[in-house]
């Protein structure tokens, strides 16, 4: 029987545990161990010292996580299991990545990056002039790049936002949809509204957009444009046509913050059509001052059922590309 013990302020206790012992059954469930806690001493065993290790050094994580936040959530708990499973050893990172806030949405709630995947992605926007952030729903790649962009635009760094993304998805037309060119656009723009509405506000947004200092507008206005001193987001850029990428990549003046965001898992576009991300991803690979994010799974921060989602979606296409392979 292999043992190791830890000693757990009182104060902290409840954190790490979870309500009514939600947290320590997780981990005893996903790690084969028994934990038990008396005086502030907790307990983990097991026949399989590797368990006994990698449970131990998630308790470590999480004691570090609550020291330095106060709380403890059911998304960090399973995030720092599933890095302890990995045999990562970035446990105690977590705590250290809780503390970068970019901002504070109108509510109040920090926005920050709550993954080792988010954290470097947020790292290469403030380093890089142009940053690629691929992965899966859910992974705050358009939510992260817009709260750089405010923060940006709020410590004038840059004059202005632009956000953009293609207006063409799913095999869909814009002259099928009601009303005007305005009202026919804003749908397939709803995600980025929603996100500036959460962070900004709709007034300051509002007022911001009226001025001509916001702008969210469809891929194809970007044509024959320069943009100088301003913060640009590509949204759902796996539905660019590379004749596309190119154009949006050579509109990027001086003094220009770059983020293009998309998931080659959902591609809407005709069958053979090659998407303009993926190739610009092959192409710009070795060019200094671009950074490349690549998300997975692990860096889904919705409801932990969307991540299990995404891995079983995963799993099902990789396991159809392999058999298609062999044929």
């Amino acid at each position: 029987m292999f043992e190791i013990e830890r000693e757990i302020p009182l104060e902290h206790e409840r954190n790490i545990f979870g309500s009514y012992d939600a947290y320590l059954k997780k981990i005893e469930r996903c790690f084969g161990v028994y934990i038990t806690e008396r005086n502030g001493t907790v307990r983990i065993s097991s026949e399989q010292e590797t368990g006994v290790k990698k449970a131990a050094a998630v308790i470590d994580g999480l004691l570090q996580l609550s020291m330095s936040n106060g709380a403890v959530s059911e998304q960090q708990v399973d995030y720092t299991i599933s890095l302890s499973m990995e045999g990562r050893g970035k446990e105690r990172e977590i705590a250290e990545i809780d503390k970068d806030i970019i901002c504070r949405t109108v509510s109040g709630r920090p926005v920050k990056p709550k993954t080792i995947g988010q954290k470097e992605y947020v790292d290469f926007i403030r380093n890089k002039m142009i940053t690629f952030g691929t992965g899966p729903a859910g992974t705050g790649k358009t939510y992260l790049a817009m709260a750089l962009a405010i923060k940006a635009f709020k410590d004038q760094e840059v004059q202005r936002i632009i956000l953009t993304r293609p207006a063409i998805e799913a095999g869909e037309k814009l002259g099928f949809l009601p009303g005007d060119l305005q009202q026919k656009i804003d749908p397939y723009l709803r995600p980025l509204y929603d996100a500036l509405y959460s962070i900004m506000g709709a007034d300051s947004f509002i007022a911001n957009q009226e001025k001509g200092l916001i702008e969210v507008a469809p891929l194809a206005y970007m044509r024959g444009r320069t943009l100088d001193n301003a913060f640009i987001i590509l949204d759902e850029a796996q539905n660019t046509t590379p004749a596309q990428m190119k154009m949006f990549l050579t509109r990027i003046g001086f003094g220009s913050k770059v983020i293009i965001t998309g998931d080659l898992t959902q591609k809407d576009l005709e069958k053979g059509q090659q998407s303009g991300l993926e190739v610009a991803m092959k192409v710009l690979r070795n060019i200094d001052d671009i950074g490349f994010a690549e998300l997975t799974a692990n860096d889904v921060v919705r409801h932990p059922l969307v991540q299990k989602i995404v891995m079983a979606y995963d799993a099902y296409e990789a396991k159809h590309n392999d058999r298609k392979y062999r044929k």
